[in-house]
């Protein structure tokens, strides 16, 4: 895992010059594939990254406090919690293999000393509870100190149980696990403002759940047609509004952006609003489609913005403006003569995220690295 140190590394005026702040593991040596990142999810605070693997395993990294005498050095990030999350898994009814792999991770708002988290493969959702133990309690009445019952008969005094320190330890317990509601595999999940609710999508469905019942859910959007065959979309990325709790939006493999709110109908299937860029003729090639396909969508913290990620290119969309994006920043221009290659070894139908800083003042995107 590298990092790019939170904000970058500062420079003269009001410049950032990106580099590398942290290297984890070891980068001169084969990576087992269960041992590749698949996911990375900072919290709201931005003390912990969560970190999610092809072998369905979590880990969380904790930043460490500031170094005094280094005041522009942010903390490094070191191993806080390694939790198995998710295991391989066969339907039976579908002949189906389920990978272990950690699609997406969300945390929720913290509200106590403990924090939640939850995770997703391609099929079951979960809840985990990440929560910290410094004291043990000793002195108890009906065993002893080395956990055996003892017999009540021979218990001739009361005892009053005492807290003493121990090691910091680190529990992850999941808490719910939502499943059984999807039949395509899950890429979204996105944690509503009002703390109760969250979406998961998967190609053609979005799903409402509340995070207290996990037996059943509510299809918010369903665009299956009824002949699979006139199938011309799929959904790609789904978020909520980060203020407005009936508003969400979604983007499909067209590079269009549909945003939805939830007072309209119970089953949105009308947008309330379409964002699509107008295509130049000129520049249309056999790969135009593949490469417009909107593979991630987040809303800036003010709510007033969004960015979608494209293969090619970022753009940011005033909510009020549905014909064309205000910005559009290029990423893989150099790879625009190579689709030919990349089409023949798969790697133009890679997914790449994006997401805004804590200011909203810029963008941060995942890209390849030209070496």
């Amino acid at each position: 895992m590298a990092g790019a140190g939170g904000g970058g590394c500062p420079a003269g005026g009001n410049d950032l010059q990106w580099c590398f702040s942290q290297v984890k593991g070891a980068v001169d040596e084969d990576v087992a594939e269960a041992d590749v990142i698949s996911t990375v999810e900072f919290s709201h605070s931005g003390d912990l990254l969560a970190t999610g693997d092809k072998g369905g395993r979590v880990v969380i990294f904790q930043r460490e406090q500031e170094n005094k005498s280094r005041p522009h050095s942010r903390g490094e990030y070191n191993v806080y919690s390694t939790f198995q999350s998710h295991e391989p898994e066969f339907d039976y009814l579908k002949s189906l293999e389920i990978e272990e792999k950690i699609n997406k991770i969300r945390w929720l708002p913290q509200q106590g000393a403990a924090r939640f988290l939850l995770s997703t493969n391609d099929k079951t959702i979960k809840l985990w509870k990440i929560s910290e133990r410094d004291k043990r309690a000793e002195g108890y009445n009906l065993k002893d100190e080395d956990g055996r019952l003892r017999d009540p008969l021979r218990i001739t005094a009361l005892r009053v149980p005492i807290l003493k320190p121990m090691d910091l330890m680190v529990e992850a317990s999941p808490r719910r696990v939502f499943a059984n509601a999807h039949t395509y595999h899950i890429n979204s999940i996105s944690v509503n403002s009002d703390h109760e609710t969250y979406l998961s999508a998967d190609d053609l469905r979005i799903n409402l759940w509340h995070l207290e019942i996990t037996d059943r859910s509510f299809n918010i959007v369903d665009i299956k047609p009824a002949n699979m065959e006139e199938l011309t979309e799929v959904i790609t990325a789904a978020e909520f509004h980060p203020h407005q709790c009936n508003v969400l939006v979604y983007s499909s493999s067209k590079g269009t952006i549909r945003l939805c709110d939830m007072r309209s109908s119970a089953l949105c299937d009308r947008h309330s609003k379409f964002f699509e860029e107008p295509e130049d003729p000129s520049s249309r090639s056999f790969f135009s489609e593949i490469i417009s396909s909107v593979s991630d969508v987040k809303f800036s913290h003010s709510g007033r913005y969004m960015m979608t990620r494209d293969y090619l290119s970022v753009k940011v969309w005033d909510l009020n403006m549905e014909s064309r994006p205000v910005e559009t920043h290029q990423v893989h221009e150099y790879l625009r003569s190579k689709l030919c290659s990349l089409y023949e070894n798969d790697c133009i139908f890679d997914k790449f995220e994006c997401c805004w800083n804590g200011s909203d003042r810029m963008v941060e995107r995942v890209q390849y690295f030209k070496l």
